[in-house]
């Protein structure tokens, strides 16, 4: 059962080594998503942190709390992508940097009350940072 020439163990090889790499990439998508929340939120309470020109620590406290949690799952999503081969700073900071914008856009609430065009604009735009930020992790 286990000779090459029945092909067992490469299947079963194969099947194991694309569950792992499933996982893993599973695992970049979670801790990129969590990274981009948590910073949302330290973003939307950072934006509260002055209100009728006095500070205001709460805010200030969760907007620390977002962006230590946001960092945290950023290192995370780098171990998991350096272990793919994507060491360009460009092509990591592009998942992060899509996962803060919907992720701020989304939690603000805001974005759901813009007209259909602006959502559309508001596509391209990431669509053209996303590709400014691919062209520049490039060799060239």
């Amino acid at each position: 059962m286990n000779t090459a020439t029945e092909g067992g163990t490469h299947v079963a090889f194969g099947n194991r080594r694309a569950a792992a790499m499933t996982g893993s990439i599973a695992m970049v998508v979670m801790f990129t998503v969590l990274s981009g929340l948590g910073d949302a939120e330290g973003f939307i309470h950072a934006s509260k942190v002055w209100q009728d020109g006095r500070f205001v620590w709460v805010e200030a406290l969760k907007c620390i709390a977002g962006f230590q949690f946001g960092m945290l799952m950023y290192w995370l999503a780098l171990w998991k992508l350096s272990s793919h081969g994507v060491v360009a700073v460009e092509v990591q900071t592009l998942f992060w940097f899509a996962a803060t914008i919907i992720g701020v856009a989304l939690l603000s609430g805001r974005v759901l009350r813009w007209p259909a065009i602006d959502k559309a604009v508001a596509v391209a735009v990431l669509t053209g940072i996303g590709w400014l930020l691919c062209r520049g992790g490039r060799e060239i």
